[in-house]
């Protein structure tokens, strides 16, 4: 892996990708500590301090690196933006309309792109002004902590304290857009990265600190091995073998060669597990922020604020299962991927050409399917019992869930820049 990153520090073009990533990251984590106009800072650290050991409040500052509770200009992070994703892509399936942008290609991409972008505002508003609203009042916010977190609370205020924080929700969409563009990998799934990597140090040296060397070496020991775990099973893949007939066009003859089509074991990678860690922390978040008494609150906060209780394992477990199949229902169609091999001469040898190959597909990626989504879930859940029975679940909201996104994401992007490294190496051969 640094052999790889030494080459690509070489390659100027590729260079200048990195570092562009390496300065959005930057400018990611700077919003993230900068406070919003009108907050009491001091009082903000005092009450982060007391709330800290909270497994809801630990989660929350895992998915925004800390932003939330700082009340920084990034406060919101990314979280309106994987909403509105979801929301979309669940769209894509029930509206027509959507539905045929999708089969536009890059174009109707693009427009849903910009549906995306609308809806990621217009829910940045809402948890915006909600946020404020809570923060207004002392100890609402922040439970346990009855400073007062915005010292003048006129509407002036408020309204600027609302419209900044939906413009660094905004900065941060086109944050991770402008990566996507301009530099090497997926710009959301690097901040979400960045996001994390940034709280576990200090989590790490908390339980060194409070708990002792053992259980650190016991937690560090439980992180190597599910690494290796992630990264084995992240390259595993099925090859189905695949041969072009030959064809003559005029004077020249196409196809007699064979290939295959890679499916991999975990093809919806890290989504299901961000999508489902996203949704299942909004009814918690919304319940202890609320203050509600009522009966369905205090359900909500007993057994999906726990992460080693049953109900949120099972919850947790079963919202990964599902998003790991809608998502690659709606990124890999068997049916047009047999209608293309079939266009280009193309059939897997012992299988049919036209729907007995888009069966077959079918039936080998549901097979794959089940295996990845339920290797999502253990790697999830399973930790956080560890991590409970050891009596540091409060303390560290490190666990298979950050590895995920973590290995995940990192092994994504060294897969992409050893593409384009590949790529120029080819250039410079064709020139």
């Amino acid at each position: 892996m640094l052999s790889v990153f030494a080459n690509a520090f070489r390659t100027p073009d590729l260079r200048k990708k990195l570092l562009f990533v390496l300065a959005m990251i930057a400018i990611y984590r700077f919003g993230a500590v900068m406070p919003t106009p009108g907050i009491d800072y001091n009082a903000v650290q005092q009450c982060v301090a007391l709330v800290q050991d909270n497994t809801l409040y630990s989660l929350i500052n895992l998915f925004s690196g800390g932003a939330l509770l700082q009340l920084s200009i990034f406060a919101l992070g990314i979280m309106p933006y994987i909403t509105a994703s979801i929301i979309l892509q669940l769209l894509v399936v029930v509206i027509p309309r959507l539905e045929a942008l999708k089969k536009e290609g890059q174009s109707g991409q693009a427009i849903i792109t910009q549906y995306t972008r609308y809806v990621t505002i217009g829910l940045a508003i809402l948890q915006a002004t909600s946020l404020v609203a809570l923060a207004r009042t002392p100890g609402a916010l922040l439970q346990g902590c009855e400073l007062p977190l915005i010292p003048d609370t006129s509407i002036g205020i408020l309204l600027v304290m609302v419209i900044t924080l939906t413009a660094g929700t905004a900065v941060v969409m086109w944050l991770g857009e402008l990566i996507t563009d301009r530099g090497v990998g997926n710009g959301m799934s690097l901040l979400i990265m960045a996001s994390i990597v940034s709280v576990l140090p200090g989590q790490l040296w908390g339980i060194l600190r409070g708990n002792g060397f053992w259980p650190f070496a016991v937690v560090i020991a439980i992180g190597v091995v599910l690494i290796i775990i992630v990264a084995f099973v992240e390259q595993g893949q099925r090859r189905i073998p695949v041969q072009y007939a030959k064809r003559m066009v005029g004077r020249r003859q196409y196809g007699g060669t064979s290939t295959y089509l890679p499916i991999k074991v975990n093809m919806a990678g890290v989504i299901p597990v961000i999508f489902a860690s996203s949704l299942l922390y909004v009814p918690v978040l919304f319940t202890q922020l609320s203050g509600s008494t009522a009966e369905w609150a205090q359900w909500i906060s007993r057994n999906l604020s726990d992460s080693t209780s049953i109900t949120y394992a099972l919850t947790y477990g079963l919202m990964i299962f599902f998003f790991a199949f809608f998502y690659v229902s709606i990124t890999f169609n068997p049916d047009d991927v047999a209608d293309d091999m079939k266009k280009y001469g193309g059939f897997i040898p012992g299988i049919r050409a036209g729907k007995p190959t888009a069966d077959y597909l079918r039936f080998v990626l549901n097979r794959l399917l089940s295996a990845g989504a339920t290797y999502l879930m253990i790697i999830a859940i399973v930790p956080y019992f560890i991590f409970g029975a050891m009596g540091i679940g409060a303390q560290l909201a490190f666990g298979g869930t950050s590895l995920l996104i973590m290995v995940g994401v990192g092994l994504d992007f060294v897969k992409q820049v050893e593409a384009q490294l590949q790529q120029r190496n080819y250039e410079g051969f064709l020139g």
